[in-house]
């Protein structure tokens, strides 16, 4: 027998056994409904396991009767004692049931009807067993929810598909990924925080557009029917924070689920959590500033003296971020001083460099590509990338000192982005110049090139101050501190490939 048929062969025995495993609690479940109800409305708590485990002392001091509720995870049968640990939402704690306390008819119930994946509420007392466990001691009990499916046997047989399919079995069988994603809530908090103590105005933008535009990125588009238009999802929320910063918020942010129509890999999911903030009257110097002092406080929530550990590397935030040109850059990693040439060497050099030359891509875009390929990996220690081409920033503003060059910072670290900024542009007519190019590069074939926005470029005739921008990628910073190498193991449901639909209980 080959390999694939044996694992054919497993498959179709798995499926058999999870198919009896449910038709055996199909028929609990309807001999259940005979005397209980298995679903009730509710369960008063007094407590969870957190709680049990810090006010240990006082309860069992005064002999306290406590109620907990969770799930059922294991079952170890013992003749007239049962012990299983129950976990709910913060943790677990162990459970005592005993026939001599529930009597005949509850604990053979308990023994013959409660499952593994039940929830289950219990009552009882606290105690610490020989082996110094704090346990309940079992004296009432009400079946919360059957479960109709079998729970996977060990977490560590669930693949990484699974876990990120059916992110219910990861959180119920791993402690590990919900305080993975508490601890995302957290950092997200802190720096909704930070901002706030700084001053800027959090705020709402649509997440439907009738253009989008504020990155460099394919849309997702729909349609309303109400008004007969065409929709896009918004890539960014650039344009009308902006709107925002002419109209007299001086300064303004938002977390915001943006969407591109693009490739997934460890570190894109099309759909996605963004940090964008404005300042008026600062520019990408400023900004470099602000993203500073957040790391800072970041690292010293969640890392170790100005470090944080992330895969094989430790990170050190304490000297600030390195700065590094984006030219420069590409001369340290290639040799080539692509600044001296033309368009036509650019190319040329490119090819021999390997780098995959695309329709419609333009000297700039280019230059993205073999600093992507070349550079991006390389840069682990935090790192600001300054002074981009211009045609690779179309909404920044040009830089005061270098001709063909725009004041622009990327943000690196662990060889990705986690985050990019301009000093804005704010002439409404240089900026209408900019989006005449892109529909240049839309139309030579270029699918991520920017439209143009008349309404936004009414806004900035009206008058926008000097302002600084920032856009940060939440999932890529949640990434680095938890440890995750991939962006799907930080999105609760993160986009997947369609699996044939199982249709109900089998």
């Amino acid at each position: 027998m080959s390999t694939n048929e044996q694992n054919d062969d497993a498959t179709q025995q798995d499926a058999a056994t999870r198919h009896r495993l449910i038709e055996e609690r199909l028929r609990k479940l309807e001999e259940i409904r005979a005397t209980r109800n298995p679903y009730p409305h509710s369960y008063t708590r007094t407590h969870t396991s957190v709680e049990l485990h810090e006010q240990e002392a006082d309860l069992v001091a005064a002999k306290a009767t406590v109620r907990i509720a969770g799930r059922v995870m294991t079952k170890r049968k013992a003749g007239k004692t049962m012990f299983l640990p129950l976990y709910d939402g913060p943790g677990k704690i162990q459970i005592y049931a005993k026939k001599d306390i529930l009597g005949d008819e509850d604990f053979e119930f308990f023994k013959k009807m409660i499952d593994t994946g039940d929830i289950i509420g219990v009552e009882g007392t606290l105690f610490r067993t020989r082996t110094d466990e704090l346990t309940v001691e079992v004296h009432g009990y009400e079946l919360l929810t059957k479960s109709l499916r079998p729970l996977p046997e060990k977490f560590h047989e669930m693949s990484l598909e699974l876990k990120c399919r059916k992110r219910y079995l990861d959180l119920i069988m791993n402690l590990e990924t919900r305080e993975r994603f508490r601890k995302r809530s957290q950092v997200l908090d802190m720096i909704r925080r930070f901002l706030v103590d700084e001053d800027f105005l959090e705020v709402e933008t649509p997440v439907l557009q009738p253009l989008y535009g504020g990155a460099t990125a394919r849309p997702f588009k729909t349609h309303h029917n109400a008004l007969d238009q065409t929709l896009y999802l918004r890539i960014a929320d650039e344009l009308y924070l902006k709107r925002l910063i002419v109209g007299g918020f001086e300064k303004v942010f938002e977390f915001c689920k943006d969407f591109r129509n693009e490739g997934m890999d460890r570190t894109h999911n099309p759909e996605f959590t963004m940090m964008e903030c404005y300042a008026a009257y600062w520019d990408y110097n400023g900004m470099m500033d602000l993203v500073e002092r957040m790391m800072m406080k970041l690292v010293d929530r969640f890392g170790d003296e100005g470090r944080i550990t992330y895969g094989e590397y430790e990170l050190d935030f304490s000297n600030g971020f390195r700065r590094l040109r984006f030219l420069d850059g590409i001369k340290e990693e290639t040799g080539v001083d692509f600044a001296s040439l033309d368009d036509d060497q650019v190319v040329a050099e490119a090819k021999k460099l390997g780098v995959t030359i695309l329709k419609g891509m333009g000297r700039d875009k280019i230059l993205d590509e073999v600093f992507g390929t070349f550079v991006e990996p390389k840069l682990i220690q935090p790192t600001f990338v300054l002074d981009h081409p211009v045609e690779l920033s179309p909404l920044a503003k040009w830089h005061r000192e270098d001709e063909g060059l725009v004041e622009r910072f990327e943000g690196f670290i662990a060889g990705f982005e986690i985050c990019n900024s301009f000093s804005e542009l704010n002439d409404p007519q240089v900026q209408r110049e900019r989006f005449m190019a892109q529909m240049d590069l839309k139309a030579k074939g270029d699918e991520e090139a920017q439209v143009l926005d008349e309404d936004f470029l009414e806004a900035l005739e009206t008058g926008m101050p000097p302002t600084g921008g920032l856009g940060m990628g939440l999932d890529r910073l949640v990434m680095l501190f938890t440890d995750c190498n991939s962006i799907r193991d930080v999105l609760l449901f993160p986009a997947m490939r369609p699996e044939e639909s199982q249709g109900g209980l089998d």
